[in-house]
């Protein structure tokens, strides 16, 4: 594989519309078939919902818990298709993966008032790492949108405490439009990262810390999505669209520079 394709594909990427990115990703790797596991593993897209043929419960695909073709549900713990010789987590990691599932279910529901929540771990020699994915959707209308995000941690056992590193990215689509309007898009993403180290007793202080660092990141994004990209949206749209007609503006305008004038003389 050319590092040269690769970083072009991923240039490429952030230049199309971000609610574009599966789509466009499949067509990048249909021309260039050697970048596919490097673009999958590397490149944030929208999440996507299967449900669970043993317990009917929905859960989210991501490269954490895909093997080939394959996916593992969170609740059964098996990959559909089946796969022979999995890559499972162990019994330890299992368990906490299963309880901090559960709390992110709860998370959810106060949170977001509904959607689709997963949690995957793995095993690392010196610890172990996860991903904790939140997906929410308005129902299909003239007005569409979807959250979706992605906490990717490694945790790092020391002595009495563990190092925590946090790689967190939220994908926001937003659209809407009539006749009378047009039609708007707002989509973007935005990643953040943070470490911490924090007191460790038991597999329980795991979840309790992860929780915490997972629910303050969303809080600053949620925050900076906000302020950030929504005020700024507003400002352009104001300076483009003026409820104030345009003659009694350049009025305004022409007074404001006189006054200007007068007291510079």
């Amino acid at each position: 594989m050319s590092s040269d394709q690769f970083d072009s594909a991923l240039d490429l990427l952030r230049r199309l519309p971000p609610h574009s990115t599966a789509a466009n990703l499949n067509r990048i790797c249909a021309l260039a078939p050697d970048l596919t596991e490097e673009l999958l593993s590397s490149v944030d897209q929208p999440l996507q919902t299967r449900q669970c043929k043993k317990t009917k419960r929905d859960y989210l695909l991501c490269d954490y818990n895909r093997d080939g073709d394959s996916y593992r549900s969170p609740w059964s713990n098996e990959f559909y298709p089946e796969v022979e010789d999995a890559e499972m987590p162990s019994e330890r990691v299992r368990k906490m993966e299963v309880r901090m599932g559960e709390a992110v279910e709860v998370y959810r529901e106060l949170y977001y008032e509904g959607g689709v929540s997963s949690v995957y771990f793995w095993d690392l020699d010196d610890g172990f790492a996860g991903v904790v994915l939140l997906k929410k959707t308005t129902p299909k209308s003239s007005s569409e949108g979807g959250w979706d995000s992605i906490h990717v941690f490694e945790a790092i056992d020391r002595a009495r405490n563990a190092h925590y590193k946090l790689t967190s990215t939220v994908i926001l689509r937003l659209s809407t439009g009539n006749e009378a309007l047009g039609d708007m898009d707002l989509s973007g993403n935005m990643t953040r990262q943070v470490e911490q180290d924090m007191p460790v007793q038991d597999d329980g202080s795991h979840i309790v810390n992860v929780g915490k660092l997972v629910e303050d990141m969303e809080l600053k994004m949620r925050n900076l999505l906000q302020e950030v990209y929504f005020g700024k949206a507003k400002d352009i749209v104001g300076d483009l669209r003026s409820l104030q007609p345009l003659t009694e503006a350049n009025k305004d305008k022409a007074t404001h520079q006189e006054m200007i004038n007068s007291m510079k003389r």
